[in-house]
């Protein structure tokens, strides 16, 4: 197998999870109906997961080098997690949109 290969085959997986990741996370946004700020940190998540730049290279410390992967996965996770069960409850209160301070009585 020729190098070009190899990094055509590499680049492919790259993009087939980046598409994935992208589908995931549309899903999810029109679904549960996330916050923008959720929307950032999944596609930070995603950027971090899919970029070849890592602070744990898996190259030199194989699959210990996946922990600041799947670390980075979780945050965001468990992130977009609270901002759904927050507007859950919000919703469930009766409490709608935001309200500025200069509304506030």
């Amino acid at each position: 197998m020729d190098v070009s290969d190899l990094l055509t085959v590499v680049l492919a997986v790259l993009g087939v999870v980046g598409l994935l990741g992208v589908a995931v996370i549309g899903f999810v946004m029109w679904r549960y109906r996330i916050p923008p700020r959720g929307l950032v940190a999944m596609i930070g998540a995603l950027v971090y997961l899919v970029s070849p730049v890592d602070v744990l290279p898996e190259v030199m410390l194989g699959p210990i080098g996946l922990l600041d992967d799947a670390g980075a996965a979780t945050a965001a996770a468990v992130f977009v997690y609270k901002l759904v069960t927050v507007k859950r409850r919000l919703d469930e209160a009766g409490v709608k949109g935001r309200r500025r301070p200069d509304q506030l009585e």
